[in-house]
């Protein structure tokens, strides 16, 4: 199993587009190799799930998990950008809308997103180069 240790977790929706459009993002742009991606779907995703007391079969929200915390929705987006640098780590400051208004943003994004950016059939494969950066 990859070492976990330092290193930032990424659960995603394995078989949506937007979500996917997003890990894309982040691997073109993480060149220092902070995050490591999982789908909630897979084997990994699913036993954070369950350390989390999360419902093991609602993919709808983007999960980071910084050591033993677990951070969803907009919060988990704009904690990632934080880390991520380079000047995204700016955006940031949208910490401080508050959540409730944040949330719903990504809540009506999330309902929508199968009909707006398409669902793929099954969960993206990651590349030979990528595969160290995917979890089970």
């Amino acid at each position: 199993m990859i070492s976990t240790t330092s290193k930032y977790i990424v659960l995603f929706d394995g078989v949506c587009n937007l979500c996917d459009s997003s890990v894309q993002f982040v691997l073109k742009r993480d060149k220092k190799k902070k995050f490591l991606f999982g789908s909630l779907q897979g084997k990994t995703g699913q036993e954070y799930l369950r350390k989390y007391h999360l419902p093991a079969d609602q993919f709808h929200s983007f999960m980071l998990i910084e050591g033993n915390v677990v951070y969803t929705r907009s919060t988990a987006m704009l904690r990632l950008l934080k880390h991520l640098g380079r000047g995204w780590q700016l955006l940031y400051a949208f910490i401080y809308v508050p959540q409730p208004i944040r949330d719903g943003l990504y809540k009506l994004i999330a309902a929508n997103r199968y009909r707006l950016f398409g669902k793929k059939e099954s969960c993206r494969v990651p590349t030979q180069e990528e595969r160290d950066r995917f979890l089970e």
